[in-house]
């Protein structure tokens, strides 16, 4: 008769089974995720639970002495909320906010009591409502009246500026989920510098043919940004491509870690720190720092260029973005390679 053992008892198989079910490698895995998990909360409500100014651009306009004088008092404002300085005229402080130089302008009406605010809410609502509250209390208590002037003004079915930002969120998706689809459906890395190309290749496919979908989406079907659908569309396969090209380097490093990577860059810092919901001024120090460094932070700026601001100031954050997707196409093929090397059979 055979003598039954321990191991047979219920609490053992179902640890047993425990066992094969959650290996060490998904272990890994799950406290990765978790990892993530944690880092979005931080992220996220680490940059938008307490919206502050800090160092809004602004200008003054007012005779020499009267506009030094204001300066000097914007500058010693609790917190800083303004980096200001002196403008010319009321022209020149119209073409600056245009230019992006400035996030918005005090006129002085050294002859009456009602100065003049002028804003741009093409380039943030929020912004543009934190400037106004702000200039409106310290006028006040100078016992003036403020008129605001709204330069460059959001398109009215463009709610609270936020399209650019939701336009550049789905190009980024698109960009990091097609990677891992195409790293994912044949293995984590990229096996042979032939296949890395094949990926890359469709990545720019995807990029042309989402960059345009979404630049039609947002403009003539639904009419929420205005500005040049082949300029957003250019943007548009620019970011998913770049977005792509580094997923893709990422997870030839890394093997599937590196979609973690990738959405702990593009997801996680990135879309807190792209001026989307607050624009720089209104983020906290880190975030505002980093978000033009990465591709949503990037991409929000130059599709509110695109669309309210003729186009200007979008230079540097196009180099962002192209040096996004040099590297990604670098990386990738360089870690195809070496690794095609490392399983090249020695000849005897």
């Amino acid at each position: 008769m055979t003598q039954s053992t321990g191991a047979d008892t219920p609490q053992s198989s179902f640890l047993g089974e425990v066992k094969d079910a959650v290996t060490p490698r998904a272990t890994l895995l799950v406290v990765g995720v978790i990892v993530l998990q944690l880092l979005f909360i931080t992220s996220y409500v680490g940059a938008l639970h307490d919206p502050k100014l800090r160092d809004a651009s602004f200008g003054v306009v007012a005779p020499p002495a009267a506009a030094q004088q204001a300066v000097t008092r914007l500058e010693r404002l609790p917190g800083s909320p303004l980096d200001p300085r002196t403008v010319p005229d009321a022209s020149a402080a119209r073409q600056q906010i245009l230019d992006r130089e400035l996030d918005g302008a005090l006129i002085l009406d050294p002859a009456g009591t009602t100065d003049t605010l002028l804003v741009a809410t093409g380039g943030g609502t929020v912004l543009a409502t934190s400037l106004e509250r702000l200039v409106t209390t310290l006028e006040k208590s100078e016992r003036r009246s403020l008129r605001v002037v709204d330069v460059v003004p959001a398109a009215g079915r463009d709610a609270s500026g936020l399209s650019s930002f939701y336009l550049v969120v789905g190009w980024c998706v698109g960009g990091y989920l097609c990677a891992s689809i195409l790293a994912i459906s044949a293995g984590a890395r990229a096996a042979t510098p032939r296949r890395a190309v094949i990926r890359l290749g469709t990545m720019a496919v995807v990029a042309l043919v989402g960059g345009l979908g979404g630049a039609v989406i947002v403009g003539p079907i639904l009419g929420a940004l205005p500005g040049s659908v082949a300029a957003l569309w250019g943007l548009g396969a620019l970011l998913t491509f770049a977005v792509g090209a580094a997923t893709l380097a990422l997870q030839g490093v890394f093997g599937i870690v590196g979609i973690g990577l990738a959405i702990l860059l593009v997801v996680v810092l990135g879309n807190p720190s792209a001026g989307g919901a607050l624009p720089p001024p209104l983020l906290p120090p880190f975030w505002a720092a980093i978000g033009p460094a990465l591709p949503p932070g990037a991409g929000t700026w130059a599709a509110r260029s695109i669309a309210y601001f003729k186009g200007n100031d979008v230079t540097v954050s196009l180099l962002v973005l192209s040096a996004w997707a040099l590297a990604g196409i670098a990386l990738t093929l360089l870690t195809a390679t070496l690794r095609t090397k490392e399983h090249r059979p020695v000849a005897a």
